[in-house]
């Protein structure tokens, strides 16, 4: 199996082109012989006729042709035109002179007048002839008529020679078209072909580590392919800065606390101190890392992958959300559209959507309302609002950063709102907005844009 897509085209386009050209060839071949043949048929027509006009009765009344005839070829031996007059009864009334030595083949007599018959023929000697016999009704004296039938014959030879030359002429023409043809069509499949070559060097290059994505200068036949191959490129390398960034950060933010807890041991403080400052420490890394593991597992916007309906993965939230709150069953709602899809990864939405959610559900007094729709310019707003007592202006900031809490005596980490900030700009390039909604409490929107949304605007 031919694995070249330029071989495939060339082997399919060049088929059809002599194919093409091939039943052209026929076709015209058969229009000329036939042509040739209908041409042949009216000159010996017109020979009958110029018999006819040249015939005449003796005082026998018996029917007689001048020895000068109008055509000189009847009168020479052997010249490629022949002719003979019979009767009724198949007696030869008449020969010329030109078929001395021969005689015309047997040819069944046509007995209504006006009748004609036309076919090749070979004659006695066996030359191929085409031969046309015309039957007449002539009337010899008052009411009486006999029937003679006039027959005329031609050597094939001219006819096969035009035939012959027509063809030469015309598939020599036919070849050194699809030769031209072919070379033309060798040329704009290459030219057509150039950027498919052209995506698979940049690939070569993008694995060679010469470049780090595709050109955007392509066919818009292949944009869907290279714009979708690039944010494949982009996904890779974010994730991959990802994982680096979040093992830096974790052994930098780790130093600090080691530091405390190396330097407690050493000291002799009492025991409940160094409870307190282990305590304390450890607490510190666990949110560090839990931090960090989940910002490098963020997968962002993926290409060429299907989009995921928001409505039941919403709703699942919410099933598990009103098990946890059980004791407090607050009322949870969701008002998200059938239709509203979300272009990244599942987990990801879970976790904002948890994260804010579950905030809300701690926040609440009676109600936790989700919601989510597309936006203006094509990205996927999230809204969750509580009816608690809302979040200050002034403190909205600062609860997006790491560790921070608006009541410790609220448990929790104090790392939802920072993973899912991180989570919102960073990955998918949207932004996290805290406001006070129309229920009186917090209402946090988040806008998420695909690497594609991110491009257009």
């Amino acid at each position: 199996m031919m694995k070249s897509l330029s071989g495939r085209l060339r082997i399919a386009a060049s088929g059809v082109l002599v194919a093409f050209l091939g039943l052209t060839g026929l076709t015209l071949d058969r229009a000329f012989r036939d042509s040739a043949m209908a041409a042949v048929h009216e000159r010996l027509q017109a020979q009958v006729y110029m018999l006819l006009g040249a015939a005449n009765l003796d005082t026998f009344n018996r029917l007689t042709l001048p020895q000068a005839l109008p055509e000189a070829r009847f009168s020479t031996p052997d010249s490629g035109l022949y002719a003979d007059v019979m009767d009724s009864q198949g007696n030869l009334v008449w020969r010329s002179p030109s078929l001395l030595g021969m005689a015309l083949p047997f040819f069944p007599a046509v007995r209504t007048p006006g009748d004609t018959q036309f076919a090749p023929l070979d004659a006695s000697n066996g030359t191929p002839l085409f031969v046309l016999a015309f039957t007449v009704s002539w009337e010899t004296t008052a009411n009486q008529y006999r029937l003679y039938t006039f027959r005329v014959a031609e050597t094939q030879w001219n006819f096969l020679d035009q035939l012959w030359s027509f063809r030469r002429s015309l598939w020599g023409w036919l070849l050194a078209a699809t030769g031209v043809l072919l070379a033309a069509q060798g040329l704009i499949l290459r030219w057509s072909l150039q950027p498919l070559r052209r995506v698979a060097a940049e690939v070569t290059e993008i694995e060679a580590g010469r470049r780090t994505e595709l050109s955007s200068d392509y066919p818009e036949e292949l944009q869907p392919l290279t714009t979708n191959l690039n944010a494949l490129l982009r996904q890779s390398h974010a994730h991959v800065e990802r994982y680096r960034n979040a093992l830096g950060n974790l052994a930098h933010s780790l130093k600090t606390p080691l530091a405390v807890i190396h330097s407690a041991l050493e000291n002799e403080a009492n025991h409940r101190e160094q409870r307190r400052t282990l305590q304390e420490q450890l607490e510190r890394m666990n949110r560090t890392v839990d931090y960090q593991l989940q910002r490098a597992a963020a997968s962002g916007p993926i290409a060429l992958s299907t989009p995921l309906p928001v409505a039941p993965l919403t709703r699942k939230i919410l099933d598990s959300l009103a098990k946890v709150y059980a004791d407090r069953a607050p009322r949870l709602s969701s008002e998200v559209g059938q239709t509203t899809l979300f272009h990244g990864d599942e987990g990801d939405l879970l976790e904002i959507l948890g994260n804010l959610a579950d905030n809300a559900c701690k926040w609440c007094r009676h109600r936790v309302v989700v919601r989510a729709y597309p936006g203006e310019r094509g990205e996927l707003v999230l809204e969750v609002e509580d009816d608690g007592p809302g979040i200050p202006a002034d403190q909205a900031p600062l609860l997006l950063d790491r560790g921070q809490r608006a009541d410790p005596s609220v448990a929790g980490h104090g790392i939802g709102l920072a993973v899912v900030r991180d989570l919102v700009e960073e990955v998918y390039y949207g932004q996290l907005n805290i406001s006070r909604g129309r229920l009186g409490g917090a209402l946090v929107q988040a806008r998420l844009r695909s690497q594609l949304n991110r491009r257009k605007h």
